[in-house]
């Protein structure tokens, strides 16, 4: 037996609360920005995906205008870092309402890094950095979804075999529903169906 919700029925705060914690597991975006004054930010953002192949980009979801909206707004430019399970502390203390001066590299301890393209810094202690030019900010609701062009990905060789990034070396978190955050585990592995071998595919 299911129970229902009604959007109608439901306050607005109770029914971001259940997409929240039914859209799981969601991958953080860990994104570097700088103000045209120059001052970096630093924060997660937990709504995040691939949103191109060619020209590859990524998006991700500001929820309000919040200091990395407005940064990449007058800089165009910002940088996503990969969120590893190692840095969990970190990540959380800098979703901190911090006042916008105050750089959250700095307050969590993080250090920067250079970026190839962009002008925001790199994370160092993150893994995987993919550097981002503006392409298009779409408002939705009460939302703002950031399209950015990756111009540069930096990946630590530590990660790699070969080319190839491995999942039990990233250690990629993501975050569920509360206060609840989520880990790789275990890790499966299945082809996709050709549809030549799909009639006879599930026959035994």
């Amino acid at each position: 037996m299911r129970r229902d919700f009604s959007r109608d029925d439901t306050s607005t705060r109770d029914f971001y609360r259940l997409l929240t914690s039914t859209v799981v597991p969601r991958p953080i975006a860990w994104v570097s920005s700088q103000s045209a004054a120059g001052e970096d930010n630093l924060a997660p953002h937990s709504f995040f995906t691939i949103a191109s192949v060619d020209p590859p980009m990524v998006a991700f979801t500001s929820v309000g205008r919040k200091d990395t909206l407005l940064n990449i707004e007058e800089t165009g430019e910002f940088v996503v870092n990969l969120a590893p399970e190692e840095l969990f502390e970190q990540i959380n203390a800098t979703a901190t309402n911090f006042d916008r001066k105050v750089s959250e590299f700095d307050a969590a301890g993080l250090t920067r890094e250079p970026s190839h393209t962009v002008t925001p810094p790199r994370l160092l202690e993150s893994p995987v950095a993919l550097e981002c030019k503006l392409h298009l900010v779409q408002p939705i609701g009460d939302c703002f979804v950031v399209f950015g062009e990756v111009t540069h990905a930096a990946i630590s060789e530590d990660v790699l075999d070969g080319s190839h990034p491995l999942m039990d070396r990233l250690k990629p978190l993501s975050r569920l529903g509360r206060d609840e955050w989520g880990t790789t585990g275990a890790v499966h592995t299945i082809k996709r169906i050709p549809v030549e071998e799909w009639p006879g595919h599930f026959r035994g």
